[in-house]
C-alpha cells in the first residue's frame, strides 16, 4: 500500500512562517527546533494519517503535540494528507478551516 502523499495549504505555510518568526524575535534556537518537530510531525502524517484525533471541525483530524503547544489541522482526501492549519493550543479555534 502507498502512503498517502502531503499538501500544504498556502494558510498552513504561513501560519508556520508566522510561528518561527514569533518565536525566533526572542530565541532562534527555539524557533527552528519548533519548526523542525512540526515538519517531521507532519512528514510522520504520511506515513500514518490516522494517528491523529477526530478534528473539532467535521472532516479534518488533529494532531496533537505533547512537547509543544500547537496542533496541526489536516484532513484526508482521495489519497492526500492535507494539512489545513498549525494552530496553537491557546488560540480559538475558526469555525471552518479554508485552504486559504
Amino acid at each position: 500500500m502507498t502512503a498517502p502523499t502531503l499538501r500544504w495549504t498556502r494558510r498552513a505555510v504561513r501560519r508556520l512562517d508566522q510561528i518561527g518568526a514569533y518565536i525566533a524575535k526572542d530565541n532562534p534556537d527555539a524557533a527552528a527546533r519548533i519548526v523542525t518537530r512540526i515538519v517531521s510531525a507532519v512528514e510522520n502524517l504520511a506515513s500514518y494519517p490516522s494517528m491523529g484525533r477526530p478534528g473539532r471541525i467535521k472532516g479534518t483530524r488533529e494532531y496533537v503535540f505533547a512537547d509543544i503547544p500547537y496542533v496541526i489541522a489536516y484532513r484526508l482526501q482521495s489519497g492526500v494528507v492535507e494539512i489545513i492549519t498549525v494552530i496553537h493550543g491557546a488560540q480559538k479555534w475558526p469555525l471552518e478551516l479554508t485552504n486559504t
